[in-house]
């Protein structure tokens, strides 16, 4: 097709030359030192164009002699640019597939040939990469020494910051997580501390946040990082719940006082402390420190709102209820009242409200209800046992010492 194009426009040029040249009659008349020579005007006209052409060529062949050592230069230093590019691309298929002594070695060979090449020279990008590939295939290698080195390397082109943010970012991210593996946990969180603000709140940054205050057993600061990445969106929401639930218990285990417990309390998120699992094991915890006010002033919302709970929330609300159950005060009672109304036929309900009534001295409404709780096999057998011996405590306050024997041998008997 091409040279078809050409002939018809070959045919063109000659219709034209033909039309314009051929009738054209004109004379050129030289004189030169006594001569004269006469010539037609096509002939000079094509003798210009020819020595035009001629002239030129001779200026491009001139030029392209002039300049070859140039481009010779230029000519080798692209070989040298592409066999580095090769090496950095070589580096990271050798790294992808797991073989991370050859990874290290053409990474090293693309850095050689970077310091020799004018164009790569001030590429500070593909200085990062290269040290990046070349100290990841050392951490696989579990060389730790002269993956630090490396590590040390890169970081005087971090710091002249010639090196694009995201390139930065990547070695930062690397190198916490590299400490992670090693269990550096306060090495991992100083290089998190280095990135800007954008960068700390970024998924992979959270997850090493995440690992490394869990780690050094930070519960609370853990916690906080945990309920950013549900935010986020990292983790399906029956795990987020599971995860924060977790982090909420490790964190309220690890108060040793009542005045700790209380400053925990109230370092928590208002999600965390919304949490019918969270504010029934913080009462657990405030009782096993002898803090009963402090139990049941955290289950009270709860327990106001026991409608809006799953019955295994009511559960385990109920149940922490009945462990603080002792010194209740009157203003309890309305509470216990409609609590048995609304959810008497579930035995957690009616064990946390009959414990209830027993502290407070009403025996009668007590009895049936630990009656019923201590014959549930839904109850776990620390609660059925306690029903039992509030029984045997009522039936000796009546002089049955009869009945209290048999109430302890039931508890006993339960498993």
């Amino acid at each position: 097709m091409r040279g078809v194009i050409w002939l018809v426009l070959l045919f063109a040029v000659a219709v034209v030359a033909a039309t314009t040249l051929g009738p054209n009659d004109g004379l050129v008349t030289i004189y030169w030192g006594g001569w004269r020579t006469d010539l037609s005007l096509n002939l000079f006209v094509i003798i210009v164009l020819v020595s035009c052409f001629v002239l030129m060529s001779a200026a491009q062949a001139l030029g392209a002699l002039v300049s070859l050592p140039r481009r010779a230069g230029e000519w080798r230093a692209l070989r040298r640019e592409r066999a580095a590019q090769a090496a950095l691309r070589e580096a990271q298929a050798d790294f992808f597939s797991a073989r991370y002594s050859r990874a290290h070695k053409a990474a090293a060979r693309a850095l050689t040939i970077q310091q020799g090449t004018p164009g790569l020279e001030g590429d500070a990008e593909f200085t990062v990469i290269g040290h990046l590939l070349a100290a990841g295939s050392l951490h696989r290698l579990q060389d730790r020494a002269r993956r630090d080195e490396t590590l040390a390397q890169l970081l005087p082109v971090l710091q002249v910051g010639g090196a694009g943010r995201g390139a930065e970012d990547g070695a930062r991210l690397l190198a916490a997580e590299w400490a992670i593996e090693d269990r550096d946990a306060p090495r991992a969180l100083e290089l998190l501390s280095e990135l800007p603000p954008g960068a700390q709140r970024r998924t992979q940054a959270l997850r090493l946040k995440l690992q490394a205050t869990r780690m050094m057993r930070q519960s609370v600061e853990a916690l906080h990082t945990a309920r950013l990445l549900a935010n986020h969106q990292a983790f399906s929401p029956v795990a987020a719940l599971g995860l924060l639930r977790s982090l909420a218990f490790e964190a309220l285990e690890g108060a040793h006082d009542g005045q700790q417990l209380r400053r925990l309390w109230d370092q928590l998120d208002s999600a965390d402390r919304r949490d019918p699992v969270v504010a029934t094991r913080a009462a657990l915890r405030a009782l096993a420190l002898g803090l009963p006010d402090e139990a049941r002033a955290w289950l009270r919302p709860f327990w106001d709102r026991l409608s809006e709970l799953s019955r295994e929330e009511r559960e385990q609300v109920a149940l922490a209820l009945m462990e603080a159950g002792e010194g209740i005060g009157s203003e309890w009672l309305p509470r216990l009242e409609a609590a048995l109304v609304s959810f008497g036929h579930e035995p957690a309900v009616a064990a946390a409200v009959g414990s209830a009534f027993a502290a407070r001295q009403l025996w009668g409404k007590a009895r049936r209800l630990l009656e019923q709780a201590g014959a549930s096999p839904a109850l776990p057998g620390r609660t059925r046992r306690r029903a039992w011996r509030l029984l045997a405590a009522l039936a000796r306050e009546e002089a049955d010492e009869e009945r209290a024997r048999e109430c302890e041998r039931a508890g006993a008997a339960i498993d």
